[in-house]
């Protein structure tokens, strides 16, 4: 199985630690992974804001570079989800402008090869413990991309259950939106910290020291929120609990 790492644009310049935990983590299941250095943005900030021919180019160059792989993994709900929902819209719809098939080629040939680390870990390889551990009270936010767009389900608390040490408590509103998406904050950024502030209070209100989630776009959202209160509390990506061991700890 040759499976290459999709890291992404957040993780690649504000989170690259994720990345490197998915890679560790990934290696300790026996699965070698590569990191394809033509990998770039995956076009989703151009799409959201209306920018679809100017988002084509990544389309092609994404399919490119993992064209080699017989999976593409990535810690990023909200990037998979372009992948999978909006790269076959994009193809159909040069399609439909008599623009040939190169696009919807690329976007068929990518689609049913990527997956969010979360649903590769239980659903191709089949576990639900990976050998963490992480002795911390831990509270899950479930993203807007994971939740609705992939389904991500339960896959995601499945694993932090199986992790030893640690303590998962639910976060009250769970599926309510942390007010991030993308552009949206930019664009709403009144509307967008409303909603952040809903969030960390409730995610206050569980007494968990860590606000897990499996999209760090979102975390940066909430992480910020939780800083600028000087709160008792932080925000980590549900790869670096996963990667986190007894012999290797999450610092």
């Amino acid at each position: 199985m040759r499976v290459a790492i999709f890291a992404t644009c957040v993780n690649d310049a504000v989170y690259p630690s994720t990345a490197v935990a998915t890679v560790k983590l990934l290696e300790r299941l026996g699965v070698e992974v590569d990191f394809p250095a033509a990998q770039t943005c995956c076009g989703q900030p151009q799409y959201n804001t209306g920018y679809r021919r100017e988002t084509e180019p990544l389309v092609h160059r994404i399919a490119r570079a993992f064209e080699r792989y017989d999976h593409v993994v990535t810690p990023s709900a909200s990037c998979v989800a372009m992948v999978r929902d909006n790269y076959p819209r994009i193809g159909a719809k040069a399609r439909a402008e008599g623009r040939g098939d190169a696009l919807p080629r690329a976007s068929d040939s990518l689609v049913p090869r990527t997956y969010e680390l979360t649903e590769f870990l239980v659903d191709i390889l089949g576990v639900t413990d990976v050998g963490a551990y992480f002795p911390h009270k831990v509270t899950y936010h479930p993203s807007c991309h994971g939740l609705r767009m992939l389904g991500l389900g339960e896959r995601p608390r499945q694993l932090l259950e199986a992790v030893k040490g640690l303590e998962l408590v639910d976060l009250p509103g769970a599926e309510e939106c942390c007010g991030f998406g993308g552009t949206f904050a930019v664009k709403n950024p009144d509307v967008s910290a409303a909603m952040g502030a809903d969030k960390i209070r409730n995610s206050l209100s569980t007494g968990a020291g860590v606000l897990c989630g499996a999209d760090n776009s979102c975390l940066m959202h909430l992480g910020g929120i939780l800083s600028r209160q000087d709160a008792p509390q932080r925000a980590l990506h549900i790869a670096e609990i996963l990667a986190s061991t007894e012999e290797e700890p999450f610092a």
